[in-house]
């Protein structure tokens, strides 16, 4: 596990205060919450979202029967494990996503917003997720698209030195990457998803506007913009909605859980300790008050 892609941990950090709440995000709030709704089916079995943090759209899953909140950070896990309580649909879970601790064919829907610009290896990422969705499933998928406006017009006036016309990712900070469209689109399709529907999003994102203009309206015109996503894509996120080929087998019915290291499927846990049953392996899991904890062995 150690030769893995290195992550952007947020582990302590103020997240939830320092860039959601009160911080004038509530449109950028309101309209990812509106694409994900056009994108994601209202009901079904198993959901995970990945990169879940404090579980700022965890009441999107209502009509999910198990629901997983995957994060690389313990600390942001028990935020939302103390705001959702003791629903029993939820289950939290830490562990770096280049090694997710699932069994094959598990999740007939995944989603991913406002985390995929932390993957140094997005590919790799992806293969992940394939492995773990349920043949038929969805993957609603939200990226840092680097060919918008802003970065068009500041490219044009040679303000910065990459195109936005170029298909590889850029790293403008330490681990944070814009893409490409048609590069995320090559990658899933590779990685065995098949994208269909896109949707453009947060078109408004700047300060000038929503200080000036009320965000009602603002909602309701990027609500009406999101629908020209299929056919050019200028804005700074954009969603698209995959499916799992059909093809393949779901998870064995009782499974669960499996190692990260060697990805065999673990029995429940007991006294707090998920143990592999691989005789190779005998990588002991921890669960602490309700968080399965797959970061590091015991």
């Amino acid at each position: 596990m150690s030769d893995t892609p290195p992550v952007c941990d947020y582990e302590g950090s103020d997240y939830r205060a320092r860039f959601w709440e009160g911080q004038g995000r509530d449109y950028e709030d309101q309209v990812e919450r509106i694409a994900l709704r056009r994108l994601l089916p209202p009901t079904g079995s198993t959901l995970i979202e990945i990169g879940a943090g404090f579980g700022r759209l965890a009441d999107e899953y209502r009509g999910y029967d198990t629901v997983v909140l995957f994060d690389y950070s313990r600390s942001l896990l028990r935020e939302a494990q103390s705001h959702l309580g003791n629903d029993p649909r939820f289950r939290y879970v830490a562990g770096n996503w280049y090694n997710m601790p699932f069994v094959d064919g598990l999740f007939a829907a995944l989603v991913q917003i406002r985390t995929l610009h932390h993957a140094a290896d997005a590919p790799a990422l992806f293969a992940q997720l394939a492995r773990i969705a349920r043949p038929g499933g969805i993957y609603v998928l939200e990226f840092a698209s680097k060919r918008n406006v802003k970065a068009i017009a500041r490219y044009a006036a040679r303000r910065q030195e990459w195109s936005p016309f170029a298909q590889e990712p850029v790293e403008f900070v330490e681990l944070n990457f814009d893409f490409h469209p048609q590069w995320i689109r090559n990658r899933l399709e590779e990685a065995g998803f098949r994208p269909g529907r896109m949707l453009t999003v947060s078109h408004f994102r700047l300060g000038v506007l929503k200080r000036l203009v009320p965000t009602s309206w603002l909602v309701k015109l990027d609500a009406r913009a999101q629908l020209t996503g299929n056919w050019w894509q200028l804005s700074p996120s954009v969603f698209v909605q995959n499916r799992h080929p059909v093809w393949g087998e779901p998870a064995a019915p009782g499974t669960f859980f499996a190692c990260p290291t060697c990805r065999t499927p673990l029995g429940a846990a007991e006294n707090g300790r998920l143990p592999c049953p691989n005789p190779a392996c005998h990588h002991v899991w921890r669960l602490e008050d309700g968080l399965y904890d797959f970061k590091e062995p015991i």
